[in-house]
């Protein structure tokens, strides 16, 4: 099984989240040229080489244009990202505002059956999600979706107080005893 591996730049090639350099663009269907080969020995995360993440790691360093990766050389895996000595850009990857809300939506209704379980008769959250879909495909206005926001907000903000009254009261009898 191969591994497929993404870069997030500017759309320029410029680094999206700290560094320095810009990276060869591809063109006319071909790949971006290879970026120089760096010292193997001094390869270290966060700090020296060229970064890169899996699909797995993606949703925690999405920015503006996301690329699919190639890499050789030797690399260093860490916990969300990879390090190696040499890549480049293969494909731009279609990634606009409105994917990124349908992206974000989609995340949020993975995790709302945990709200739903615990709140079964609030539908302000799904109502966001279903508003901010809508939004991105152009048929609801700015307005509704920060209606919409603001409604799933409060529910959020309720949810939290609810639990830290339960959390002062238990405190509170642990104290009492």
């Amino acid at each position: 099984m191969t591994t497929t591996y993404y870069k997030v730049l500017n759309t320029d090639g410029s680094s999206y989240h700290g560094g320095t350099g810009v990276w060869s663009l591809p063109h006319d269907g071909q790949p971006g040229e290879w970026m120089p080969k760096l010292d193997a020995d001094r390869l270290e995360l966060c700090v020296y080489g060229y970064h890169y993440v899996t699909l797995e790691h993606l949703p925690q360093w999405i920015g503006t244009a996301i690329w699919t990766v190639e890499i050789r050389g030797q690399h260093i895996d860490g916990d969300d990202k990879s390090v190696t000595q040499q890549a480049r850009l293969l494909v731009r990857q279609n990634w606009d505002e409105r994917i990124a809300r349908l992206y974000a939506a989609d995340c949020a209704e993975h995790v709302l059956p945990f709200w739903e379980h615990k709140y079964p008769n609030d539908i302000r959250p799904r109502a966001c999600i279903e508003t901010a879909r809508k939004f991105a495909n152009g048929e609801a206005t700015r307005e509704e979706l920060h209606a919409a926001w603001a409604a799933a907000d409060a529910a959020a903000w309720a949810a939290a107080y609810a639990a830290r009254a339960a959390a002062d009261a238990a405190r509170s009898g642990i104290q009492g005893h």
